[in-house]
C-alpha cells in the first residue's frame, strides 16, 4: 500500500485544518507516494528511535512530535540531528507527524488523557477550529426507518447536544408513485399504482463525518438510489477544542489526586502548584503538553485542579496567587499515543485489506530522570 492511504485515513480522522498556526506536521522526510509495509508509532522522533524503526524494517515512522521544528541550517553529518535525518533518508523511512491537529481532534489526544483518568461529562476546554455541520435529509421507507437512522448514527450522523447522543428528527408520511413499464422497483410492479408509509429522517452532521455517513447511506438504504439532500448550516458550527474537563468518579484530596496521576501515567515524579494538598478535588481540566498559558481556562470551566505538562517558574507564581492548583506530570505522558494510534492503524488495516503490520516503539524519550 501507499502512506498516502494510512495518511487520507488519519487526515480524516485529525484534519490538518485542526492545527495550530505555523505548528510543522504533516510529512516530514520522505514521500507519500512511497509503498509501506510496516509502521511504527512514536511519541518523539530521535536518533535512538530510528534504530529502533531501522532493526524491525519500519518503512514508516508515526510520530506524535513534528522531527523538525526548526529547519536544518545546514547538512553537517557531525550534528546528531542531522546524522539522524540522513540515517532516515538513507533507510528510506518516511515520517509523518501530527501534533496539534492530534490534540484537537475528536477521540484524539486529550480525550485519551481524559479516559485514562476515567473522567465523565467531559467538554471541551480550549476551542480552536470551528467545523462545517451539514443537515441531511433522508426518505426511506417507514419499516426500514429505524434501522437506517441507527446505522447513520453510528456512523456519525449527529452532533452531541450536552448529556444527549443520537439526536434525529422524524416525520412520517405516505409515497404514491407508479412504476413505469421495464423498472424493477423494490417496492411495488411495474404499471401498477403503489402507496407506502414513508419517514422522512433528518439529521446534523460534522463535515468530517459527512462522507464515511454517505457511503453508509448507500449501503443500508433499501433503494439503489437513496433519496437525500444536503445543506450546510450557516448558524451552527462544531466546535474543535484542545484539553478537557470533566468529573471524578469519587470525590479525593488534592494529594491523593497527584498520587492517582502518577500511578495512571506511570510517572514516578510529578510538580504540583497549590496553596493547600488537602483541598478537595472533583472537576478536572488536563491537556497534554505544554498547556500552562491556559490555566485561567481551566479556572473559568470551574477544575478543582488543571492537569499539563512543562509548567513555567512564573506561571507557577501566577497560578498560585490565582489560587489554581496545578498537576504537572510532564509532557511525556502524551505517550499515551502510541499504543491508541497503534490499536487505530490496526483496525484500519483490518478493516481496508491493507497488510500493514504496525508496531508501537518501546524507547522511553522522556529527556528528564526524576532522582
Amino acid at each position: 500500500m501507499k502512506a498516502s492511504q494510512l495518511i487520507n485515513q488519519f487526515e480524516k480522522f485529525a484534519p490538518k485544518k485542526l492545527a495550530m498556526q505555523h505548528d510543522p506536521i504533516g510529512l516530514q522526510i520522505g514521500s507519500l507516494n512511497q509503498d509501506i509495509h510496516k509502521v511504527m508509532t512514536t511519541l518523539d522522533v530521535r536518533p535512538e528511535v530510528v534504530e529502533e524503526a531501522i532493526k524491525n524494517d519500519v518503512d514508516f515512522i508515526f510520530a506524535h512530535h513534528p522531527v523538525m521544528f526548526h529547519p536544518a541550517h545546514n547538512l553537517d553529518l557531525s550534528d546528531p540531528q542531522n546524522a539522524m535525518y540522513a540515517n532516515i533518508i538513507s533507510h528510506h523511512i518516511t515520517v509523518y507527524a501530527a501534533h496539534t491537529n492530534l490534540d484537537s481532534a475528536d477521540g484524539g489526544m486529550n480525550d485519551w488523557l481524559a479516559t485514562a483518568l476515567n473522567l465523565k461529562n467531559i467538554a471541551g476546554l480550549v476551542p480552536e477550529y470551528e467545523g462545517s455541520v451539514f443537515r441531511l435529509t433522508v426518505q426511506v421507507p417507514k419499516v426500514y426507518a429505524t434501522a437506517v437512522r441507527m446505522s447513520l448514527v453510528d456512523a456519525g450522523a449527529e452532533v452531541s447536544e450536552n448529556q444527549y447522543t443520537g439526536y434525529t428528527y422524524e416525520i412520517d408520511g405516505t409515497v404514491f408513485y407508479v412504476p413505469k413499464s421495464g423498472a424493477d422497483p423494490t417496492i411495488g410492479v411495474a404499471g401498477e399504482p403503489r402507496e407506502i408509509e414513508d419517514s422522512r429522517l433528518e439529521f446534523e452532521v460534522p463535515e468530517k463525518n459527512l462522507d464515511h455517513v454517505l457511503k453508509t447511506l448507500a449501503d443500508v438504504h433499501p433503494l439503489e438510489k437513496p433519496l437525500y439532500n444536503i445543506i450546510r448550516l450557516e448558524d451552527k458550527k462544531h466546535q474543535y477544542t484542545m484539553g478537557r474537563v470533566g468529573e471524578l468518579p469519587d470525590e479525593m484530596t488534592l494529594s491523593t489526586f497527584a498520587n492517582y496521576c502518577k500511578q495512571v501515567f506511570n510517572v514516578s515524579g510529578l510538580r504540583v502548584i497549590a496553596n493547600d494538598l488537602n483541598r478537595p478535588i472533583k472537576k478536572v481540566a488536563i491537556l497534554g503538553g505544554d498547556g500552562g498559558k491556559f490555566y485561567k481556562l481551566a479556572q473559568q470551566a470551574g477544575a478543582d485542579v488543571y492537569v499539563t505538562g512543562d509548567v513555567y517558574y512564573h506561571t507557577g507564581h501566577d497560578m498560585l496567587a490565582a489560587d489554581m492548583p496545578v498537576i504537572d506530570p510532564g509532557h511525556h505522558i502524551e505517550s499515551i499515543c502510541i499504543p491508541k494510534l497503534a490499536t487505530m492503524f490496526a483496525k484500519w488495516s483490518s478493516e481496508n485489506n491493507w497488510h500493514l503490520s504496525v508496531v508501537e516503539s518501546k524507547i522511553n524519550t522522556d529527556p528528564f530522570t526524576f532522582m
